[in-house]
């Protein structure tokens, strides 16, 4: 049985492209260098000092001529004017082009997990958002994710976000993500429909979800269904099933059995 999914749109793809793109673009002056990073650094006119060099697990590289230099936490444009003055003050060259290119992003990375095309591990390139963090995973499943996910920051904090308003434009939902963080996209909540209803089985719960749109959402009533004759299975606090009449207008819950009963007439 399909389950229609709200926020899964034209608008949504094109969000995911524009992300994927920025992403892309990013020159990575706003990256900060971490352990497990590889970088390239090359001088202008001196091929002999271009090499590759892996960040240690204590933030530094050991560079030609220069020695142990502590990169960490600083942008490769930063690192590119460490290495140059270091070179002027050494009398190795008087006025030194450094380049510092990260070729492999390990030290900043962050988990999306959950119902997402493709769940792991994402380095951040650049200054990252959950949008773009998103778009990398592949988006969330269409019928499966919910309308919230969860962002785990680093200390343990959680901050709950709306995708459907993320995802319609809300810049306050795009907040900004950092190394060591998680996004969740959990699955969605649903129902089911039995009885006098044309497309029995289960459904994506919507928000503020009635009984007679969870009705319409299972393709309406047969010719022998009443919606005054709707019973509700709910369990409730303390687990038990209770068996509820209730009206059109009413709300319906997640993991809620509607059944549909004939007409009396």
């Amino acid at each position: 049985m399909r389950i229609e999914s709200p926020f899964f749109s034209p608008t949504f793809a094109l969000l995911l492209w524009l992300s994927l793109a920025s992403t892309a673009a990013a020159n990575g002056d706003d990256y900060r260098l971490g352990p497990g990073d590889l970088v390239r650094v090359s001088v202008f006119g001196s091929p002999e000092l271009s090499t590759e060099v892996r960040v240690s697990e204590t933030g530094n590289i050991t560079y030609p001529l220069i020695g142990r230099i502590h990169v960490a936490e600083r942008s490769p444009a930063q690192a590119e004017a460490m290495i140059a003055a270091h070179l002027m003050e050494g009398g190795f060259l008087r006025e030194p082009q450094v380049s510092v290119l990260v070729v492999e992003y390990r030290s900043q990375q962050v988990a999306v997990l959950g119902h997402v095309v493709k769940p792991g591990q994402y380095a951040l390139q650049s200054a990252g958002t959950l949008l773009t963090l998103l778009a990398q995973a592949g988006g969330p499943i269409h019928d499966e994710a919910g309308d919230f996910a969860t962002l785990i920051r680093k200390d343990g904090t959680k901050v709950s976000v709306d995708l459907a308003a993320l995802f319609n434009g809300d810049a306050t939902q795009n907040l900004p993500v950092s190394g060591g963080d998680t996004i969740y996209v959990p699955r969605a909540p649903i129902f089911y429909v039995y009885g006098e209803v044309q497309k029995p089985g289960k459904y994506r719960l919507e928000r503020d979800m009635s009984i007679s749109r969870a009705i319409a959402a299972a393709g309406g009533l047969t010719p022998r269904g009443s919606e005054r004759r709707v019973i509700v299975k709910r369990r409730d606090e303390d687990g038990r099933e209770r068996e509820l009449a209730l009206k059109g207008s009413d709300a319906i819950r997640a993991d809620d059995v509607l059944f549909v009963r004939e007409s009396l007439f």
